[in-house]
C-alpha cells in the first residue's frame, strides 16, 4: 500500500457546484464526486473540500544531471535534486514511467516528506534547485510551491507535459526557473488517440511560460510512423520560431518501446537526423538530437560563428567555448544559463 500523507491538504484551484468539486488545475476540469478522483489521480473529493491526494507522496529521488531533464542551456555540467510522486494528467500509450504516472490512487509505494524535509534534502545534496520530474509535476503544484516557500533560494525547475490551466501555470511561474514541456507531436489527432489530451492546450501553455520569461527548452519523441513526418516536424519547428524565439532548445528524442506501444520499433538514427536538418531549416539555433549517442547531435555551437561551445559525450559534458554566457570565439551572448 501506498504512503498515506499524515497531512490532509486542500487543493488549490477548485469550485465546488453542487455535490461536485470542479477542478480548474488542468483543461480536463474534472467534475469530482465525494470519494471520487480526477482522472490525474491526485485530487479526492472529501465531504468538506477537495484534496490535493499526493502532496508530500514521494516516489522517486535521485541526483541527476540537468543534462538528463534534459537541459541543456540551464546550469550546462551541473547536478540537480529530482523528485517524483504518482499520477498524471494525461494517459501517454507510451509513457516510460508509466508505473508511477499511471499509478492507481493507493497503489504505488511511497514516502511522505513534508517541504521542510525536502528542501533540507536538497541542501544535504548541495544542490542549487530541485527538479520536479518523473511523473507530472504540475498535479503536484500544492507540494512544489510550498516546498520553494520553505526555502526560496532554491532553483525550481519542472519537467512537464504543459497540460494546466493559465491561473496555476502562472503562480507556477513566479517561482519556476526552468521548464522542460513534452511537445509529444504536432496534431490533434496525436494528442487525442494517443495522449488523451489536446495539442492547442500545451501550446497555449508553453507560450504562457515563454512570455513569463521562464527559461524553457522543448522535447519532442520521435515515435516511427505516428509523429515524425517531415511536414509534422517542420510545423512543429516553424511554429516555435514564430511564436517563441529560433533560440529555444529543441530536443528530438530517440523512442524506445514501452507500455502500450511495445510493438513500434525504435526510432532510426536518420530520422532524428532528418528531424534536425528539417528544424534547423525553418530557422531554430539550437537543435538536439537524445537518447543516443551520435558525433556531434547533443553539442552546442554558436550560431553567429559555429564555435563548438558545449561538447557532450552521453552525460560527459566539457564547456570548451563558453567564457559566461558569450561564446569565446566571436563575443555572442547565447541563451544559456550558467
Amino acid at each position: 500500500m501506498a504512503a498515506t500523507s499524515p497531512v490532509r491538504m486542500e487543493a488549490r484551484y477548485y469550485r465546488r457546484d453542487g455535490d461536485v468539486y470542479v477542478c480548474g488545475l488542468c483543461p480536463h476540469r474534472c467534475r469530482i464526486g465525494v470519494g471520487k478522483y480526477g482522472r490525474c489521480g491526485a485530487r479526492r473529493g472529501d465531504p468538506d473540500y477537495l484534496v490535493a491526494d499526493t502532496y508530500g507522496r514521494v516516489s522517486s529521488l535521485c541526483v541527476d544531471p540537468v543534462e538528463k531533464k534534459p537541459l541543456y542551456h540551464y546550469k550546462p555540467g551541473s547536478r540537480i535534486f529530482s523528485v517524483g510522486s504518482v499520477g498524471c494528467n494525461m494517459t501517454c500509450k507510451h509513457c516510460q514511467n508509466y508505473s508511477i504516472s499511471q499509478s492507481p490512487a493507493g497503489r504505488k509505494r511511497t514516502t511522505y516528506k513534508s517541504p521542510q524535509d525536502l528542501a533540507a534534502m536538497c541542501n544535504r545534496e548541495k544542490s542549487e534547485g530541485i527538479a520536479f520530474t518523473y511523473n507530472e509535476p504540475t498535479i503536484w503544484i500544492e507540494y512544489i510551491q510550498d516546498t520553494i516557500r520553505c526555502d526560496p533560494d532554491l532553483e525550481c525547475v519542472l519537467i512537464s507535459n504543459g497540460l494546466i490551466c493559465e491561473e496555476p501555470l502562472r503562480d507556477l511561474c513566479k517561482i519556476a526557473d526552468a521548464v522542460n514541456f513534452d511537445v509529444k507531436g504536432f496534431t490533434d489527432k496525436f494528442y487525442t488517440e494517443i495522449c488523451g489530451a489536446h495539442l492547442e492546450d500545451v501550446l497555449k501553455a508553453v507560450k504562457i511560460a515563454y512570455e513569463e520569461k521562464v527559461h524553457i527548452e522543448l522535447t519532442y519523441l520521435l515515435i516511427p510512423d505516428h509523429n515524425d513526418s517531415p511536414g509534422e516536424i517542420k510545423a512543429f519547428a516553424e511554429w516555435v520560431v514564430r511564436e517563441l524565439s529560433p533560440y529555444v532548445p529543441v530536443h528530438f528524442s530517440r523512442f524506445h518501446p514501452d507500455n502500450e506501444m511495445g510493438m513500434v520499433p525504435w526510432t532510426p538514427q536518420e530520422s532524428l537526423e532528418k528531424a534536425m536538418d528539417i528544424a534547423e531549416e525553418a530557422g531554430l539555433k539550437h537543435v538536439y538530437i537524445g537518447n543516443i549517442i551520435t558525433d556531434d547531435g547533443s553539442d552546442t555551437f554558436c550560431p553567429e560563428c559555429g564555435n563548438v561551445v558545449i561538447k557532450r559525450t552521453g552525460y560527459l559534458i566539457d564547456i570548451v567555448g563558453l567564457n559566461g554566457d558569450r561564446c569565446s570565439s566571436c563575443r555572442t551572448r547565447l541563451n544559456i544559463i550558467r
